[in-house]
């Protein structure tokens, strides 16, 4: 991996990032919304309503609207919130650190359970095992997810109460507290990924079972153990990387049905309540910041790839 390739490739999510901008600004400045009108109300004078639209340069052109909102992101200030007159930044930053906390300890649980159900079923390739894991996972993908999160609410927090069934608590105010609230979240996230992730292990390890270097690896005597850990599961897990980086924007964007459900501030249910209340500052900044964390999500991707496998080289 050489300093111009990594130099690049941060040129590209700066330009992936710029071009998210420009669409995000163009969809905001078509919607259905006036910024003078979310302030004051519908009820406002139209004299009022001017001296709004000029104060807020609503009158100037639409590029230099758009390059005085950019500068200012640019530097952190997403304007304020036309809901709460909040500043719109931290309040969307501590909306994602909630989301990529559910993202993480759903990754983590999805790779704790995928990867030795993957492995397993490939060792056991058409035996009753390796069928019964297709099923499921074939079940995991088919079930919507608020389908598996209604199941999960009346099984674990209705019937049984092992676990809260809605709210959010901080991990910096009681850590315990916090993973039992996260807990159904998590849960009804992973089954999804669960699912795909550990049928492209068992593909993976399949392949790589047949490959020419295990045999060989064999044939020197090395243990059973060693050949799987060290040579078939390093080089199966490779494509599981690109799967993890793409899930990431999928836990960013395609969580909100579980926000929703469990009642989690996450950036996807800010995103929904900035859209119900028309307030263009918080929909402008979540959207661009969701796209510049799946654009580093994918470059670390990248860069994950190279270290792990020394055949891929970035010239």
């Amino acid at each position: 991996m050489s300093a111009g390739w990594l130099i690049r490739r941060l040129l590209l999510v700066v330009y992936t990032v710029l071009v998210v901008s420009v669409l995000v600004f163009a969809i905001t400045q078509v919607l259905p919304a006036d910024a003078a009108v979310t302030l004051l109300g519908e009820n406002a004078t139209p004299e009022a309503l001017a001296a709004v639209r000029d104060r807020l340069g609503l009158n100037d052109p639409v590029w230099l609207q758009y390059w005085r909102w950019l500068t200012h992101a640019v530097a952190g200030d997403f304007g304020l919130s036309m809901r709460t007159g909040q500043p719109v930044a931290p309040m969307m930053l501590v909306a994602l650190s909630r989301s990529l906390l559910l993202a993480l300890l759903s990754i983590l649980l999805m790779l704790a359970i995928a990867v030795p159900l993957g492995l397993w079923a490939a060792l056991r390739q058409g035996r009753a095992a390796d069928l019964l894991t297709g099923l499921v996972s074939y079940i995991g993908v088919s079930v919507p997810e608020f389908v598996t999160a209604t199941v999960l609410l009346m099984l674990l927090a209705d019937w049984l109460q092992w676990l809260p069934a809605t709210g959010y608590v901080p991990p910096s105010e009681d850590l315990w507290d916090s993973l039992a609230h996260l807990a159904l979240p998590v849960i009804t996230v992973s089954v999804i990924m669960v699912a795909h992730v550990s049928r492209m292990v068992r593909s993976e390890t399949i392949d790589v079972l047949h490959s020419d270097y295990i045999r060989a690896a064999r044939l020197k005597g090395l243990p059973e153990r060693a050949v799987l850990l060290h040579h078939t599961l390093r080089n199966a897990l490779l494509p599981v990387i690109t799967i993890v980086a793409l899930d990431v924007g999928y836990l960013l964007g395609g969580i909100i049905v579980v926000e929703e459900i469990f009642a989690i501030p996450g950036i996807g249910r800010q995103l929904i309540v900035a859209i119900t209340a028309r307030d263009l500052p918080a929909i402008q900044a979540g959207a661009l910041i969701m796209a510049m964390t799946y654009a580093i999500v994918s470059t670390l991707a990248d860069i994950a790839y190279a270290l792990l496998d020394r055949r891929i080289r970035y010239d």
